[in-house]
């Protein structure tokens, strides 16, 4: 897992060929709004959140995005116990995001 600031994330998932953006946060916030072409899986859904989370390609680059950056931590964590070698955390989260956002 690597912690990354905005810009480092922003920069770095534009230049992957490989990433995937997963979305931690719950239904209502992803309802304000949230980052194009990112899958939404709550991290509140306990083991739903890992049953779901395991059906991703463990291939893939995953960029992970909360609120401000403490959910999609311990979701990269645990995506690290499930065998995930590349998970990036957004330091900041959604709260501070200055990308694209969808609705």
């Amino acid at each position: 897992m690597a912690d990354l600031t905005q810009q480092e994330w922003a920069a770095q998932l534009a230049a992957d060929e490989n990433a995937l953006i997963l979305d931690v946060r719950t239904s209502e916030e992803v309802e304000e709004g949230y980052i194009p072409n990112s899958i939404h899986i709550d991290i509140y859904k306990g083991q739903g959140f890992i049953e779901e989370v395991e059906s991703l390609d463990k291939a893939k680059n995953i960029y992970v995005y909360c609120r401000s950056g403490n959910r999609s931590g311990q979701a990269c964590a645990i995506m690290s116990q499930l065998g995930f070698v590349n998970t990036f955390n957004l330091v900041g989260g959604f709260m501070n995001w200055e990308g694209d956002v969808a609705e």
